[in-house]
Order: structure tokens, then C-alpha cells, then sequence
């Protein structure tokens, strides 16, 4: 299905962008977890729309109501968790034209050619970033249970507008430190001074009737080694479908990336070190995987995003029904640059995608880290 990720833990979202709810279905979550709801709440809040300049002033409160998959308790008890958000803040008006008139940059023509007009065009419907929250919703719920193994995940905005913030250490205490000032951070970089430059970057777009795009950087910190599989079950693999399922993501790049293309294996190679009986790699250019299982340092990766293609300046588009030129000039309300709300989301993809491989991991071959 083409809105479920997920083999052993499966995600399967639902709804549009102006619908009257989205959310998600979850199986596979292993029973008696407790879900803190208000840590949940916080960790929405980060995502949601219309926290400052750089987000669309479209509000929501994305407000997460669990359905079924609780007992009583509030712990997972086996059965699918079903979550649900409301569409409080929709104006549907605002997207009348481009049923005839697509926006460049956007899915408006592919699902036209895909649906022949039957698709729900306001918000971007099926398309839009908005339905990254119930992602976001599953993902905070997997990240309460990784972080009952030790399990911590984080991200940063790497780069804004060609604006770069510091890469993740490859020091464990300077890493960990580096996660602390994330935390509650409202805007989410390491660097206070290029978090400002971006800022103002990101402004004088959305003055210009414009827009920008990012790149995230994310880690996964205290997995053991072992999670993962060769080939097509790999970790890599299993975080790549879902960060590209994520709106506007155009790149992807675990540990040194594409540099290692322009390295050489003397330098690429990531040398091994015992550190107190456990075997380590002493950095990390892999990006704590390799043959698509994990090395026990931590997993690494960057997404790049795309410009936000709806934008108020005149586009050169066509008229699908006349078959003739057209200008546009997106209506609505739009981030003028998506990567600060998809720091929150790279963290839910890579919670889920991390905790999928971990319960997919035989106990015959972990004993003592298998979720159960």
C-alpha cells in the first residue's frame, strides 16, 4: 500500500490536507509500553504550523486523540493503535484554481494525470506536508519506547539557504551536548549565529514573495550493533523509504555521503577500537551502518529539501482544460521554507524505521535486545 511503511511495525496514514481529520493506524507495537501523552503533545507542538515567520500562518493545535491500542493503563496492549488529528484552520477556497492551472514545483499535475480531476486538490490533499503530523504522531510514540532501551534521536537544521549550522560531533560527550541544546530549542540549530542568518534569510524570501530550502541532519544515538539487514532490508534502506515519503525531500546521504566518493578508502574507512570489551568503530564516516546493518556507533543521515513550491510571484503554468499558457499566483498560506518543521519529522521517520528493524530482529540472534 502506498501510505503504509513498515514490515514488522506498520504505519498506514489516512486523510487529506483540508479533511476533517488525518491520522494514522499502527501495528506491531509490542504490548504493555506506557505512552506519555503530554510528551507526545510537546513533541507535535514542534511541528506544528504558525510558530513564527519562517512557518505558514496556518494554525492547528495538532492535538493527538488515540482511539484503540491502549488498555485502561494507558499502555499498548497488542491491538492497533489508532491515532487521530482534527483539521481545525482550512480555507479550501484558496486552492479553487488549480484545478485547472497546476502549481510548478507541486504534485497538482501528476495527480491530475494519475486521477483524471478526482483527486482532492485544497492543501495539496493526499500530497501535502500536512500529513507528515500523523507521522510525526507514530514517530513520538516509537521514540518513548527506543528511549526505554537508551535509544536517543535527534536533529538540527544543517543548512538553510546555503547557510550552514555545525555538523554532529563524532564525539560522544560533545554529541551529547549537542543534543541537550536542541532540546526546547524554537528554532532547531547547533550555531545561535547562523540560526539568526538563517532566520533572516528565510525572511527576506518570504518578503520577496519567495521561498528556500534546507537540509536536516539527523542521529540516532545508543543502538547496539547488529539491527538491520543486507541488501533491500537494510537500515539504510529502511529509513531511506520513509524520509522519501516525507514531502519535498530531494537528497539523502548517510555518514560522509557523497564525500566519500571524492575521499580515498585510507581516509573513508572507519577504524576499530575495543572500548570497555565492546568492539567500536573510532569514526564514523558510515554513518553507524554498514551492509545495511548497524555498527553500534551512532546512525547518521542528512535530507535535503526542496524550495516550498508554493509561492505568491507570478509562475509560468498552463491551463489544462483550455490546453493554453497561464500565469499563477499561489493563494494561501505557505512555510517560505519547509526544513525547520521537518527537523521534528526526520526524528519520527528515523525512530520508526529504526524501532521496524530492532522488532524485526530474530531474539535468537539478541537475546537481551529484542523488544518483546
Amino acid at each position: 500500500m502506498p501510505s503504509t511503511i513498515g514490515t514488522a511495525l506498520r504505519v498506514t496514514v489516512w486523510g487529506q490536507s483540508h479533511s476533517a481529520a488525518i491520522g494514522c493506524v499502527v501495528e506491531g507495537l509490542p504490548a504493555g509500553y506506557a505512552i506519555d501523552t503530554e510528551a507526545l503533545a510537546r513533541f507535535m507542538a514542534r511541528r506544528a504550523p504558525g510558530q513564527g515567520p519562517w512557518s505558514t500562518p496556518r494554525k492547528e493545535a495538532d492535538l493527538v486523540r488515540i482511539l484503540s491500542g491502549l488498555n485502561p493503563s494507558g499502555e499498548t496492549c497488542g491491538a492497533p493503535l489508532s491515532l487521530m488529528i482534527e483539521n481545525t484552520n482550512t480555507r479550501s477556497g484558496d486552492y479553487d484554481e488549480l484545478r485547472r492551472i497546476p502549481r510548478p514545483g507541486h504534485a497538482d499535475w501528476t495527480a491530475q494525470a494519475k486521477w483524471g480531476g478526482h483527486q482532492d486538490i485544497a492543501g495539496g490533499g493526499h500530497f501535502s506536508g500536512r500529513l507528515t503530523a500523523p507521522v510525526c504522531a507514530a514517530g513520538g510514540i516509537a521514540l518513548q519506547l527506543l528511549a526505554t532501551r537508551g535509544v536517543r534521536v535527534a536533529a538540527h537544521l544543517a543548512e538553510v539557504a546555503g547557510i550552514a549550522d555545525d555538523f554532529f560531533s563524532t564525539e560522544a560527550e560533545t554529541l551529547s551536548d549537542q543534543f541537550a541544546s536542541l532540546q526546547g530549542a524554537p528554532f532547531p540549530v547547533i550555531d545561535s549565529a547562523a540560526g539568526a542568518r538563517m532566520r533572516d534569510a528565510i525572511d527576506d524570501a518570504r518578503r520577496d514573495l519567495d521561498s528556500v530550502g534546507g537540509i536536516v541532519e539527523c542521529a540516532v544515538t545508543g543502538l547496539p550493533a547488529g539491527i538491520g539487514s543486507p541488501l533491500f532490508d537494510g537500515i539504510e534502506s529502511t529509513v531511506a523509504r520513509a524520509v522519501f515519503g516525507i514531502p519535498a525531500v530531494k537528497g539523502l546521504e548517510f555518514g560522509s555521503g557523497f564525500a566519500a566518493a571524492r575521499s580515498r578508502g585510507s581516509l573513508n574507512n572507519d577504524p576499530y577500537v575495543i572500548e570497555n570489551g565492546f568492539v567500536r568503530p573510532l569514526t564514523n564516516n558510515a554513518g553507524g551502518n554498514l551492509g545495511g546493518i548497524t555498527t553500534g556507533a551512532p546512525l547518521v543521515f542528512r535530507m535535503a529539501l526542496k524550495p516550498t513550491p508554493s509561492i505568491a510571484r507570478p509562475q509560468q503554468s498552463v491551463d489544462i482544460i483550455a490546453k493554453s499558457p497561464e500565469t499563477l499566483e499561489v493563494k494561501g498560506r505557505h512555510d517560505p521554507c519547509i526544513a525547520p518543521r521537518a527537523v521534528p519529522v526526520a526524528e519520527a521517520v528515523a525512530a520508526l524505521a529504526v524501532l521496524d528493524s530492532w522488532l524485526a530482529w530474530p531474539a535468537e540472534a539478541a537475546p537481551n535486545g529484542r523488544f518483546a
